[in-house]
């Protein structure tokens, strides 16, 4: 009898004790791009790289890495948004003025929390010189003049920034684009990238899509970091570093082996009674 509660206790505990992880890697030194909010008068810069849930996830922290440039860079407003995948909150059809909206993220955001309005957040320096082999800071034009092949290596102070979701996103499963955004005077912030393809410490995921950009000028619509900007005879494609962290709802396999634990306690409950 005692086995059995056993038994059950072990499967319930074991199907409710689902957490969500996701990581793009090691931060590489591919590319630095900004994203940043309109906040202080300056244009709007986001720059996307996406993830997945597989079942109803709630988001409760994230990290990202990325350079500050200039002699006394202060930072001021984070904003995190999350984007769907193109067509989703988008008008279709789409203008005409990058090369192509598929896979691109949505026009405007699912979600978004700022600082002092749905998060908290802390920065850690990593190393006091990082320099990035190439950068896409001013060059985010509209065709014809969107290869720009980037604007060279950028340095920077590599800091870490974490995230702590004080209102949590709560996420359906689906395709998503992380978009973090670092206001900062008398600097600027060029988002880091991430490993490509994933392996780990990273989470791989297929398919795993490139990372996108655009200003106040280009918005609604979206260029790829690498295939559309960088360019090139054999164009690159890029992620950028990010993590996130959360607990995720069951999938139904799962389910099921609670409903399986739950069935056997009860069993045997009776029995013992």
């Amino acid at each position: 009898m005692k086995n059995g509660i056993l038994i059950g206790m072990l499967l319930t505990l074991t199907a409710a004790a689902d957490t969500f992880t996701f990581s793009t890697g090691n931060v590489t030194n591919s590319i630095a791009v900004p994203s940043r909010p309109d906040t202080g008068g300056v244009l709007e810069k986001e720059s996307a790289d996406d993830f997945v849930t597989t079942g109803l996830t709630t988001i409760n922290g994230a990290t990202f890495t990325g350079l500050l440039t200039g002699t006394t860079p202060t930072i001021g407003e984070v904003t995190v948004e999350i984007y769907r995948v193109f067509p989703f909150d988008s008008s279709v059809p789409p203008s005409t003025t990058v090369p192509t909206r598929a896979n691109s993220p949505s026009d405007v955001a699912f979600a978004s929390r700022t600082s002092g309005a749905g998060l908290t957040f802390s920065t850690s320096v990593l190393s006091l010189t990082f320099t990035a082999s190439n950068s896409v800071v001013n060059g985010i034009n509209k065709v014809p003049n969107q290869n720009t092949l980037g604007e060279g290596p950028k340095t920077g102070q590599e800091v870490l920034f974490t995230i702590n979701f004080t209102s949590p996103l709560s996420l359906p499963p689906d395709h998503y684009f992380f978009v973090p955004q670092v206001q900062v005077t008398n600097g600027d912030f060029l988002w880091l990238s991430g490993t490509r393809p994933i392996v780990a410490p990273g989470t791989p995921f297929n398919p795993d899509l490139q990372a996108w950009i655009r200003d106040g000028n280009l918005d609604p619509n979206w260029l790829r970091v690498g295939t559309d900007i960088v360019g090139g005879a054999t164009p690159p494609t890029f992620n950028l570093a990010f993590t996130l962290s959360g607990t995720a709802v069951p999938e139904p396999g799962t389910l099921l082996l609670l409903g399986v634990g739950i069935g056997l306690l009860v069993i045997s409950k009776r029995r013992w009674r």
